[in-house]
């Protein structure tokens, strides 16, 4: 598989948009070209991970940790699988097998690091996707907290009160 076609579905993921042609470049470069086979697992979950893999070609599932209702779902070429691993100690949180013959580029959290050290413009860039996605978190965070607040106090929500004070009126 030509250069192109392995920077070129780097250029869809969100983690990587704004960076520029040459760092995509040296990110394929770095990345080791793995092939899986159907049935083979990508990730576990709960392991421990140092690589993010990129769904090249062939069709991935993810199977969600234990308590789910064990359906695959459906991952494309082009997706990003383990993505925190490249850049910060991380567990994989789903396992990842292959449905079909898969290709994949794992970029490994040392190649990462070691063009980071060299690009600090990589570096800044990483920085800011994981700033604005812990930003996502913290807000998700509170809405949860505040639904959870309600709901111990006996109040849902404003709404909820005032279509209830409807209906009562209304009967």
């Amino acid at each position: 598989m030509g250069m192109d076609k392995l920077v070129a579905p780097l250029l869809r993921v969100p983690l990587f948009v704004g960076l520029r042609p040459l760092q995509l470049t040296e990110l394929a470069r770095q990345a080791e070209r793995v092939k899986f086979h159907r049935g083979h697992v990508i990730t576990e979950a709960g392991r421990s991970g140092d690589a993010a893999f990129l769904i090249a070609s062939g069709a991935a599932g993810r199977i969600e940790p234990a308590g789910s209702d064990g359906e695959v779902e459906p991952i494309e070429p082009g997706s990003l699988v383990g993505e925190m691993a490249m850049l910060v100690e991380h567990v994989y949180r789903a396992t990842v097998i292959a449905c079909d013959r898969v290709l994949c580029l794992k970029i490994t959290r040392a190649a990462v690091h070691a063009q980071m050290a060299e690009d600090a413009a990589l570096a800044r860039h990483f920085e800011r996707r994981i700033r604005e996605r812990l930003a996502r978190v913290a807000e998700d965070l509170r809405q949860i907290d505040g639904v959870l607040a309600a709901c111990g106090t006996g109040e849902l929500n404003p709404d909820a009160r005032s279509q209830q004070t409807e209906s009562a009126d209304a009967a």
